[in-house]
């Protein structure tokens, strides 16, 4: 048990920072995409001139936005499940099922990790953006798409550990300890 707990502790501190950047850096991003999108608007139907690069940008921050805050629904339990068996269980068996689904869950989610890697080394990393542009020493330069490749790799790794640490958190109660748990720091926004 101490082990477990020893092996939490930095993994949920850790997670606790890391998540608490994301859902920081998700918020910009959905603020940035909303202006870019805005920008377009009046752009398109006021002067009647749309530019080229706002659709771009608002998809590339949804990818980022997602990347970033992902992690934090998974760790509260918000993404989308069936908990009709694990209802019909008693508490052990129902423990023991989603510690079966998370292991599942946890190899997608360091393949998909491991393939999205190889994919921002590859060819489709290669390629370059029709309209995202950033400023060089040379002049402007077209946004290679392993940036776009980078935002699936983000949220996949930050899933990951966030699945070690719920991995961990259903093996200490499966062991007994769950009263020695110390929920994460962003537990109290789960009720909101």
């Amino acid at each position: 048990m101490a082990i477990l707990l020893g092996l939490l502790a930095p993994l949920q501190m850790f997670n606790d920072i890391a998540l608490r950047i994301g859902r920081g850096f998700a918020v910009v991003c959905i603020g940035l995409m909303v202006c870019a999108i805005l920008l377009q608007v009046f752009c398109r139907y006021v002067l009647g001139n749309a530019l080229p690069w706002p659709e771009e940008a608002a998809i590339f921050l949804m990818l980022w936005m997602t990347a970033a805050i992902a992690p934090s629904a998974y760790r509260r339990g918000g993404f989308v499940a069936l908990e009709i068996l694990s209802s019909a269980l008693p508490k052990r068996g129902a423990a023991l099922l989603a510690l079966v689904l998370l292991l599942i869950s946890g190899m997608v989610l360091y393949i998909g990790a491991q393939m999205g890697l190889g994919e921002m080394t590859s060819l489709a990393g290669k390629f370059k953006s029709a309209s995202l542009k950033y400023p060089t020493a040379d002049g402007w330069e077209k946004m290679s798409n392993a940036w776009q490749i980078a935002s699936l790799v983000t949220g996949l790794w930050l899933l990951f550990i966030v699945n070690i640490e719920l991995i961990l958190r259903n093996l200490i109660t499966l062991a007994g300890g769950e009263t020695r748990l110390r929920p994460p720091l962003d537990a109290e926004l789960k009720a909101e």
